[in-house]
């Protein structure tokens, strides 16, 4: 991954702006379609309708991402999306729940009363975020470093095994790992600065 990720995060909600624009999509689809999904999961929502809350979502941003974005007020990208999402999620829930009225109500009662806490989403997607900046990190950084130097870092970062155990394997000095390891580290955590910054 050769494009600077500032720029990358930065065009992307941009590029939602065109229905037509795959590849932005793809992106948006692979960083939020899986955090919308489990926390909808893990709140009662059977998988189909999981799926259906986060095409709903997806059509919510397709259909108000530009005015969103001609917005002097917009905020935060995830903080917009995070809004959408509960929205959605109590669209769904409330449709449901009326469907169930005839009986006495418990059922839209009890639907309604898992309706995914603000700050739930808002953890969740943060989580996400942060776990796809990384991974875009990771993948720049490991083209531009050698083997062993990435293996360093992620054997002991990662995979956490102790800096013997690496020095052993890598046939280099305890030294060496440890050097590696920081360098990697650093240029993650610059390029992770960076994102945030843009944001």
């Amino acid at each position: 991954m050769n494009k600077n990720l500032t720029a990358t995060r930065a065009s992307l909600i941009l590029r939602l702006q065109d229905a037509k624009d795959v590849a932005a999509w793809d992106e948006f689809a692979s960083t939020y379609a899986p955090v919308i999904y489990r926390v909808a999961m893990s709140r009662g929502f059977q998988a189909a309708d999981a799926e259906n809350l986060v095409q709903e979502v997806f059509l919510a941003v397709a259909n108000s991402v530009s005015a969103w974005l001609e917005r002097q007020d917009r905020g935060k990208f995830r903080t917009w999306l995070l809004r959408i999402a509960r929205n959605e999620a109590i669209d769904m829930l409330t449709r449901r729940a009326t469907r169930s009225l005839g009986q006495d109500g418990s059922d839209a009662e009890w639907i309604l009363a898992n309706v995914p806490e603000r700050d739930e989403f808002s953890s969740a997607l943060d989580l996400e975020h942060e776990r796809t900046i990384f991974r875009r990190a990771t993948e720049q950084i490991r083209t531009a470093v050698s083997p062993s130097t990435w293996d360093a870092f992620w054997l002991t970062s990662i995979d956490g095994l102790s800096v013997s155990e690496v020095a052993e394997r890598l046939g280099c000095k305890p030294g060496n790992v440890h050097l590696a390891r920081s360098r990697v580290m650093s240029r993650i955590k610059r390029l992770i600065k960076e994102q945030e910054d843009q944001e």
